[in-house]
């Protein structure tokens, strides 16, 4: 996922949506993506197909980042269900991706490569909530604009 423009922001696109919805969501946000990940990752292995896997990876980049910008503030429990629900096709387009790689080595370093990138978003958005209090939540909201525009840019391309 570090190499991955689409995954890389997907990623940084939860960590700043976490950070919005604030609470616990701040982890549990983000733990629903790496777990439902994961799943995804298993259901590649085991051979089972999962339909559109690349369209909606680029179109959970272009929801992620819609949802920062809009600052839309759902439960906590429908967060969780999206992000668990998007992250099904980014697990399993990593499984599809294992070639020669041990399945839980790999596994284990994109999960933490996932939360890494998670942490990344939830720091970049609690760096902007202290350092401009009024205004932060407009910058996170360009940020997710602006993931948006990517998610769309790539998805085009």
């Amino acid at each position: 996922p570090l190499f991955g423009l689409d995954h890389v922001l997907a990623m940084i696109a939860v960590g700043l949506w976490a950070a919005q919805l604030g609470g616990r969501a701040l982890w549990q946000v983000p733990s629903a993506f790496v777990v439902a990940m994961l799943a995804g990752f298993v259901l590649a292995l085991a051979g089972l197909p999962l339909p559109l896997v690349e369209p909606m990876i680029l179109a959970s980049i272009i929801a992620l980042g819609a949802v920062v910008a809009l600052a839309l503030r759902p439960a906590t429990g429908v967060a969780i269900a999206v992000v668990a629900a998007l992250a099904l096709f980014h697990g399993h387009a990593h499984g599809g991706e294992l070639g020669q790689a041990q399945a839980a080595q790999f596994g284990a370093g994109f999960a933490l490569a996932t939360a890494g990138l998670h942490a990344f978003g939830l720091v970049i958005a609690l760096i902007f909530a202290r350092a401009l209090r009024a205004g932060s939540g407009m910058v996170l909201r360009a940020m997710g604009g602006a993931t948006t525009l990517a998610g769309a840019v790539l998805a085009l391309g």
